[in-house]
């Protein structure tokens, strides 16, 4: 008799018994040629469409020997949104809908001759696609089609998982099936306990046993072949009762002695099973986790586990799988298959579980800093440059970030933060839908190239701020679906972490309970594991207006002092500064005034959004940019991160260009008059004393609206869609020139005592604006302005007579009347100190550049940004003669793949290369003067 080996069967037992909870098909094992009726179970599965009381739609497609992954859909069948009758389902009654292709799959799909249909994938929807139907872990259906004339298969349809926990002399329906008329048998551990001579069913009741370990075959023989499928069950007697291991806390315990132990917090739960590769995905009694005498958590030992990617998770109460809360790496069926930029990632086990799955990884080296003698710049320093990977460089990964850190470098900039990159669900996010804050969200890279990342941040003198996401989780959480209300899908009432129902309005996904001490042991410990295993510098938390539990939807009473949520916050501040004192705490928050001052006296700091005030005044409108500088708000410190822009603002010169002033020709909405405005605004910005934050690309005027839509139209519903990366920005004169202004002034405020000052007078209402900064030790600074539309004149009030220094000409004057009125034209700004700064951007002389990645002089500076690409890169020089300028980009062997000549004055220059090569690595050398300078270039 020919019996399959356990492991391959258990691959397909596996996936047909979980789809039988979703869907059941008819026959069992369908070809693509003979009619089929495909029954959807509503209940079951994430239950979404379960009492809908709706129509049903079948969104479908098939798996074919075209499809470049086990779960690319091919000839999808419905138009999603619409009352699709190709697809329409019919109502059976009990949340059950069926469709039927009566001559068969291939015709139905539409699929050529010669292409193998090797399964049907489904998801079910309402006719508005709102509320759709999946698999419970949220991936979608799929259920494999046989090949006719092919051997004997056989499958059980009851019970329906592989795997599973039953109790003593519990019955377990068993349903078996077999391709073809077979003698059929069924065993337990071995045991014969019925059989069934020339036929395709079988069906048995069986009376599960003893404490342990069981397996069931069923066997299927005709004369010339035979077939096996297998399930397993766990009999628990009682559940180990034991203390803690010492020197171990919640999540993966790599000890010292090369065991490691796994630590789940699951108040109320009976029993937890460890699965995973060391069980080859079975249940076994041995991973069988003890329990605390508390009832608390439950922890599991295990020995000479092998060096590697280790992939697990935990089966709770024998129906909740999910991957441990605080997995570093975590598999998504779905989602990975999009991800090539994670070098070696861990497959996920296809066939052997659903749902997301956590790695760990025993044995693995430390990861080798050379950050010691990093120091942080201080909170008054601090520039901070918020990005999203994704929308930044076209490869969105960590690698190439590195790689653009001479751009960031050169243009000032001493933080960099990022939004969000823990696991959040999906793809293509801001990251605002955590789903396991400790872990990395491999859309990015491996946790290994984000360590690389900090460690060459800090090389250059570049801290790292990462956007937090603690107020809220989404359902793919295990926090979540630890105790879940599947009825009213969300947080039961005994979630230990989350609150069944958001306590404030603006909430968005699963509302944490700040005041548990199971929240406020699960964020210390993934923050602390931030800082220690990252070396992350701080932590930007959003929407931390709502950590508080005093329920109100009213707006106004939640923005009102807080005193309970100022307890948690700087609860949670001392947890952080007890691992680092230096850690930034940055919070957006915008409560009240008097709450804002505590935290700041406190030491945290606070975003001050102040778009509205900075784009009224680019676009020619009167506004008072008072409120950028904290004094004015009556703060003692300074703690308020001020931006013109950020990721959740639209951008100013999307409004410059669509709704700026105009007065006779002077037009806002002129792109170069647009860009001089934003450097106008600049000027009003970075000079106040404070921190400041700057959006990613509005050093070059980024002009994309926020609702900018991939098809190029704007709507509202687009807001986090992906956006236009535009590298290629930088060799427009105008929007470089933004750039070396802004370059300038951050140059000021992060090398003069001055711009830390508080003898400051601020004159910034109205048109006509003016900046006092005064320091006896330093020298003086004067910045005048007029935002108005046509020409004005200004009295300056300088602090004093004398020698004063404009310092983007370079021109000086002699003041003897310091309220001695000047005109300024429209837009015109002037940033005038008493001690002569040269404009780094604009120094002469030979050699002028900076070389950026050795920080040698060196004759041209060059740069090549983004590098790696996939799409263009910028090329960015200083000349400090005029020259005849040849650029050329050659291949390894040295042939010439690219030229251009031009010739070009002196100054800084930059020059695009969009029609890129094929994949591989190149080299861009450029010549003036008889000198050359070359950089590698590589393209993915």
């Amino acid at each position: 008799m020919m019996i399959k080996c356990l492991w391959s069967s258990l691959l397909l037992l596996f996936a047909v018994a979980v789809q039988a909870q979703v869907v059941t098909v008819a026959p069992t094992f369908p070809t693509d040629t003979e009619p089929v009726t495909i029954t959807f179970n509503a209940a079951e599965g994430n239950g979404a469409l379960a009492g809908c009381n709706c129509t049903v739609y079948a969104h479908t497609g098939v798996i074919t020997s075209n499809s470049a992954t086990p779960t690319d859909w091919q000839h999808v069948q419905g138009n999603w949104g619409t009352a699709d009758p190709n697809v329409q389902m019919t109502a059976l009654g009990n949340d059950l809908y069926s469709i039927t292709y009566p001559t068969g799959i291939r015709d139905y799909y539409n699929v050529p001759a010669g292409v193998t249909v090797d399964r049907m994938a489904f998801v079910f929807r309402d006719q508005a696609g709102n509320t759709v139907g999946r698999e419970s872990d949220g991936s979608d259906i799929f259920y494999d089609v046989a090949t006719a004339g092919a051997d004997l298969q056989t499958t059980f349809i009851t019970p329906a998982q592989s795997s599973f926990v039953a109790n003593t002399g519990e019955t377990i329906a068993v349903s078996a099936s077999a391709s073809m008329a077979a003698d059929l048998e069924l065993y337990e551990n071995g045991v014969l306990l019925t059989s069934v001579a020339n036929s395709t069913q079988l069906d048995y009741n069986l009376t599960a046993g003893s404490a342990g370990n069981n397996e069931v075959m069923f066997v299927a023989t005709t004369a010339t072949t035979a077939d096996t499928s297998y399930f397993q069950y766990v009999v628990i007697g009682s559940v180990q009762i034991g203390a803690l291991p010492a020197n171990t806390e919640d999540g993966i315990n790599y000890m010292p002695d090369g065991s490691v132990v796994l630590r789940l917090y699951a108040p109320g739960k009976q029993n937890v099973f460890v699965l995973g590769d060391m069980t080859n995905w079975n249940l076994d009694a041995d991973f069988l986790m003890k329990r605390t005498p508390d009832g608390q958590r439950f922890h599991l030992t295990m020995n000479n586990v092998a060096p590697g990617e280790v992939r697990f998770q935990y089966l709770v109460d024998g129906d909740i799988l999910i991957a441990d809360p605080y997995s570093e790496v975590v598999l998504d069926a779905f989602n990975d298959q999009f991800i090539s930029i994670y070098p070696d990632m861990p497959e996920y086990p296809t066939g052997l579980t659903t749902g997301l799955v956590g790695v760990m990884f025993p044995g693995a080296p430390d990861f080798e800093w050379n950050d010691g003698g990093f120091q942080q710049p201080e909170k008054m320093d601090m520039v901070v440059y918020e990005l999203l990977l994704r929308d930044f460089i076209g490869s969105h990964d960590y690698a190439t970030l590195s790689d653009s850190l001479d751009y960031l470098q050169r243009l000032g900039v001493n933080v960099i933060e990022l939004m969000p990159i823990n696991e959040f669900e999906g793809n293509i996010s801001w990251g605002y839908n955590p789903s396991f804050h400790g872990a990395v969200d491999k859309y990015y890279g491996s946790p290994e190239m984000l360590k690389t990342f900090v460690d060459e941040c800090h090389s250059r003198g570049i801290a790292v701020v990462i956007d937090v996401v603690y107020n809220h989780a989404f359902s793919q959480s295990p926090l979540c679906q630890l105790y879940w209300d599947q009825a009213n899908f969300k947080p039961a009432a005994n979630n230990p972490w989350l609150n069944p129902d958001a306590k404030h309005p603006f909430n968005v996904g699963y509302d944490f309970n700040h005041e548990s001490g199971a929240t406020q042991y699960w964020m210390d410990l993934t923050l602390r594991r931030w800082v220690e295993e990252y070396h992350i510098d701080g932590f930007r938390f959003d929407l931390s207006k709502g950590f508080t539990q005093n329920q109100t939807n009213d707006v106004g009473a939640w923005s009102s002092y807080d005193q309970s949520r100022i307890n948690l916050l700087k609860r949670m501040a001392d947890q952080l500064w007890a691992v680092d004192s230096d850690t930034y705490i940055i919070l957006e928050h915008f409560g009240a005034n008097n709450e804002e001052i505590e935290l700041s006296n406190y030491g945290m700091m606070l975003w001050g959004n102040m778009n509205h005030a900075y784009n009224e005044a680019t676009m020619g409108y009167s506004s008072n940019l008072a409120g950028g500088y904290y004094a004015n708000r009556g703060w003692s410190n300074p703690h308020l991160v001020t931006y013109m822009e950020s990721h959740d603002e639209e951008r100013l010169m999307y409004k410059n260009l669509q709704f700026g002033a105009q007065n006779g020709s002077y037009n806002v909405k002129n792109l170069q008059t647009a860009l001089d405005r934003v450097e106008l605004a600049s000027a009003f910005f970075y000079p106040i004393p404070g921190p400041k934050m700057l959006w990613q690309f509005g050093e070059l005027g980024y002009d994309f609206s926020i609702n900018y839509c991939e098809n190029g139209t704007i709507n509202e519903d687009c807001r986090t869609a992906p956006k236009p990366i535009r590298w290629d920005y930088l060799s427009d004169a105008g929007r470089r020139d933004l750039y070396d202004v802004t370059a300038d002034l951050i140059y000021l405020k992060t090398n003069f005592e001055v711009f830390k000052t508080t003898d400051v007078g601020l004159d910034v209402g109205g048109f006509m604006k003016r900046i006092h900064l005064t320091d006896p030790n330093s020298m003086n600074v004067l910045v005048m302005g007029n935002f108005g539309t046509s020409q004005g004149s200004v009295a300056p009030f300088f602090q004093n007579t004398g020698k004063w220094y404009e310092f983007f000409s370079g021109d000086s004057i002699t003041v003897n009347d310091t309220q001695a009125p000047i005109t300024l034209q429209a837009g015109e700004y002037r940033l005038y100190t008493t001690m002569r700064v040269e404009r780094p951007s604009q120094q002469q002389g030979a050699p002028t550049a900076i070389d950026p990645i050795t920080g040698a002089e060196t004759a041209f500076g060059m740069l090549l940004a983004p590098n790696p690409t996939s799409d263009f890169s910028v090329v960015t020089y200083t000349l400090p003669a005029a020259a005849e300028v040849e650029l050329a980009v050659f291949d390894l062997q040295g042939r010439m793949i690219y030229s251009d000549q031009t010739a070009q004055g002196a100054g800084q220059h930059s020059a695009a290369i969009q029609q890129l090569p094929a994949a591989g690595v190149y080299l861009v050398r450029l010549t003036a003067n008889g000198v050359s300078q070359t950089r590698k270039l590589v393209v993915r």
